[in-house]
């Protein structure tokens, strides 16, 4: 066998670590190289794809012009990565819209009309906005009142889903007579019939895409067109929704009172349930008694075997909300 000397030895080894720094070095520079290009966080953000038009209360709109395209993209991007509250929206249209949509289409309203609600109140019955309207369709008291809502002290049927969705509709056919235009329709329904006519004649303009508003009503259709969108197509948009994940309708029976109840716990606990939930069933009760001022009201009371998910939930209204 072959011995080595110390000084073979040692350049053995020095030329070894020689060889493994050059390597390091590489190997180093090649991941510092790699890291660059790297994100730096765990997800990835995607810009989602604008169509080239989208349909509109039966009519095709075109968002091939730059404002059109740059405005929808804003608020579809928006409601895409806005990922818990645009979730919460499907969950809950599926409670909601078998209420909204037969009043829509019994009143000829186009069935779009639905997506207005869910932009303006994120379909929550009780919400207010600082501006004082309340409600699903976000009336203000003194325009729920020329639309046939009743507001006293007791009682604010601007948070009643369906008399509430009676006087949007209302408001709708009159200013669909005015303007023949639903986009400028829905447009009104933010700004108001005086603004929008009065900018249409000012700007010389026939169409409420090109007018210079304020930014909240120049991003209101386009956000009820964007929303739409989604609601279509949600699994397109990254929202993977179950059936049990969706809110079921929950069945009432409902109570005809004409005399006045001065105490409403007192009244749930006869019907057995708790005055918690008889707020929530009748989101239009404003007080803890009910002055009926000579009229009749309807009070929803939950049925017992329908207010837990004792088993999964099964209903599912549309059927693009879920995957199968």
């Amino acid at each position: 066998m072959m011995k080595l000397s110390k000084n073979s030895v040692f350049s053995f080894l020095a030329g070894g670590l020689l060889c493994l720094t050059a390597c390091l070095s590489i190997s180093s520079s090649d991941s510092e190289k790699v890291m660059e290009g790297k994100p730096v966080v765990m997800a990835m953000t995607a810009s989602p794809d604008v169509p080239s038009s989208v349909m509109f209360c039966g009519s095709p709109i075109d968002l091939t012009r730059y404002n059109m395209r740059e405005g929808f993209d804003r608020e579809l991007s928006s409601f895409t990565y806005f990922h818990s509250t645009t979730m919460l929206l499907i969950k809950r249209a599926n409670r909601y819209f078998p209420v909204i949509e037969p009043i829509l289409k019994a009143n000829c309203i186009p069935d779009d009309f639905k997506y207005l609600a869910v932009i303006e109140s994120h379909l929550d019955p009780r919400v207010s906005s600082p501006a004082r309207a309340v409600g699903m369709w976000q009336f203000l008291e003194s325009t729920g009142k020329q639309y046939g809502l009743t507001v006293t002290p007791t009682v604010d049927e601007r948070c009643h889903v369906a008399k509430a969705t009676e006087a949007a509709c209302k408001y709708l056919k009159t200013a669909y007579v005015k303007y023949g235009d639903w986009a400028n329709v829905a447009a009104s329904y933010n700004a108001g019939m005086g603004r929008i006519s009065g900018e249409l004649t000012k700007q010389t303009s026939d169409s409420t895409f090109d007018l210079w508003l304020v930014e909240e009503t120049s991003r209101y259709v386009y956000r009820i067109m964007a929303i739409k969108q989604i609601f279509e197509n949600p699994y397109k948009y990254g929202f993977v929704l179950r059936a049990e994940d969706l809110y079921k309708p929950i069945g009432c029976e409902e109570v005809a009172v004409t005399a006045d109840i001065q105490d409403l716990s007192d009244f749930a606990q006869k019907q057995g349930v708790t005055y918690a939930d008889l707020k929530r069933f009748n989101p239009w009760l404003r007080d803890r008694k009910l002055l009926t001022l000579g009229k009749t009201y309807m009070l929803q009371i939950p049925k017992q075997n329908d207010i837990y998910y004792k088993t999964p939930n099964t209903y599912v209204h549309h059927s693009e909300w879920v995957v199968r």
